[in-house]
């Protein structure tokens, strides 16, 4: 009878162990997955990334740019008129400068984001590429010059943020991240984390479309 016992005992000790080291392993790799979801999240949202709209929305818009791009200001435009009425979709900015000179316009961007100005900063540089973009090289100089047009921005204070090292590191992640979702030509689009494949402004609404 003892030896019953113990064999049921033994059994339920067993069965415990089983269940508990399946719970452990659950959520172990429920945890990795997590995990995984966040870091797969940030490839196409940073903390410092620049939002537009509700950032609980429904729909993520994400936009790799270079301010540039004659493309990317097109479709800025287009994109602005599009989403006016539309509180279901936010848009996440990043950068990916690849025309020559475009780091230093993504600085200038940064250092009026920083003086809480930088849409209207983006689309006065985009409305005037004409003037300080020359063969597909930008010219900063005749950003220096131009800017001032821009209402409330303090050029003194421009001056001094270039020259901050963070807005390198922003760069840089940014450049890693496209890198990395294959976002080689801007303006690159991803929405709720799916490529825009076919490049195109229909392609692009009929994607955003499919999510809502």
């Amino acid at each position: 009878m003892q030896n019953k016992k113990s064999v049921v005992i033994s059994i339920i000790v067993l069965i415990a162990i089983f269940v508990g080291g399946g719970l452990y392993y659950k959520n172990s790799q429920s945890e990795k997955m997590i995990q995984m979801s966040k870091e797969q999240a940030q490839l196409f949202q940073r903390p410092y990334s620049f939002v537009k709209g509700d950032k609980n929305a429904k729909v993520q818009l994400v936009e790799f740019f270079d301010p540039a791009c004659e493309t990317c200001a097109d479709f800025h435009f287009r994109l602005k008129d599009y989403l006016k009425d539309k509180k279901d979709i936010k848009v996440v900015l990043r950068y990916a400068p690849f025309h020559q000179n475009s780091n230093y316009a993504v600085k200038m961007l940064e250092g009026a984001r920083a003086q809480g100005l930088f849409m209207e900063t983006l689309e006065f540089m985009f409305s005037t590429q004409r003037y300080w973009i020359e063969h597909h090289v930008v010219n900063p100089q005749m950003l220096w010059r131009i800017l001032p047009k821009v209402k409330g921005l303090d050029m003194e204070k421009l001056g001094k943020f270039m020259n901050d090292p963070e807005v390198d590191k922003i760069i840089e992640q940014d450049l890693a991240d496209a890198e990395t979702l294959k976002a080689d030509k801007t303006p690159a689009f991803f929405v709720n984390g799916k490529p825009l494949q076919q490049f195109g402004w229909k392609t692009l609404t009929d994607l955003i479309e499919s999510h809502r």
